[in-house]
């Protein structure tokens, strides 16, 4: 099945209307990070007290809330553990998760919880099933290694890529996956939603994601240049990106579809996962075709203006 057959865009013409695309978001994000929201990390990362409970019947996510505020409860978040085919009690299971308070323990975040349900949540009686603890040693620990996790993979790639195709190549498309996870966390903080460790393996996930989309591209630019030796690397660009942009729509586009269902019907356990999916793989996309390959051509032209000599894929030098 192809969606665009012989399309002509002139994808570097427009690199103007991308970059400026990306400052935009990208500064927007920084600005929050610095200024507004910061990153606003769950427990998982910051430390805190998770509050595991069960009622008699499927609980109101919204009357919780409601009775979790009257007793005075700050800075909490609910989820459902519930999920298709799980068992009865484990559908009517919720945790309430509370951040790290300087000036109160643990045993208190659980106190004050269970005292404003009783109190004020009046479907059911609430009962706690178990109680989590993360403290803040354990939460900086855990920050560091989501960190180095993505660090690595970046790693990773670009020497992968550096021996799969040159230096540039690889060099391109970890600034293009790195624009991607600046852009998503940018989003985050924003709309002021949570970093988990489940958002952590999302933003994992959509770095292979979108390197792929990219080695795509990257491949199809290297065959091309085998073929279309009077052509300016511009021009074999435009074409290699046209030629691979029923891939990438058909791909990306169904795999939108996927998590973006699972944005919508996931439920608020999975809502920072999904949602960091969906800007991901709408981002991944886009880095694919306006960010990596304009960069590999602005550096090939930079170093022509200085009358250096621009190395090729291998592929190409061994037949010129």
């Amino acid at each position: 099945m192809e969606l665009f057959r012989n399309s002509n865009i002139d994808w570097l013409g427009k690199k103007w209307y991308f970059l400026g695309f990306s400052l935009i978001f990208s500064i927007a994000g920084i600005l929050s990070m610095l200024f507004w929201h910061g990153v606003p990390r769950g427990v998982d990362f910051k430390g805190g007290t998770l509050v595991y409970v069960s009622f008699p019947t499927s609980p109101s996510e919204d009357a919780i809330r409601t009775a979790l505020d009257q007793g005075h409860v700050r800075n909490y978040t609910v989820q459902r553990i519930s999920s298709v085919g799980a068992s009865a009690a484990a559908a009517n299971q919720v945790v309430i998760s509370v951040p790290e308070q300087s000036d109160s323990n643990h045993d208190a975040a659980r106190e004050q919880i269970v005292s404003a349900l009783d109190s004020n949540y009046h479907a059911g009686k609430a009962t706690v099933q178990s109680t989590d603890i993360v403290g803040p040693t354990a939460g900086k620990q855990l920050t560091r290694q989501a960190g180095w996790a993505v660090l690595w993979s970046l790693l990773g790639m670009l020497v992968y890529l550096w021996f799969r195709f040159e230096f540039i190549y690889g060099a391109a498309a970890v600034i293009a996956v790195f624009h991607d996870t600046l852009i998503t966390i940018g989003f985050f903080s924003l709309l002021n939603t949570e970093i988990t460790l489940t958002v952590v393996a999302a933003i994992l996930t959509l770095v292979g994601y979108s390197m792929n989309d990219t080695i795509v591209v990257f491949d199809r630019i290297r065959e091309n240049l085998q073929t279309m030796r009077r052509a300016t690397l511009s021009e074999v660009v435009n074409k290699s990106i046209n030629q691979t942009l029923s891939r990438t729509i058909l791909t990306s586009g169904l795999t939108f579809l996927t998590v973006l269902s699972l944005f919508i019907f996931g439920g608020e356990v999975l809502h920072g996962f999904s949602l960091a999916l969906v800007i991901g793989i709408l981002i991944g996309t886009y880095s694919s075709i306006a960010v990596a390959a304009p960069m590999l051509v602005a550096w090939t032209d930079w170093r022509a203006s200085k009358g250096k000599r621009t190395a090729l894929p291998a592929t190409r030098r061994a037949t010129a």
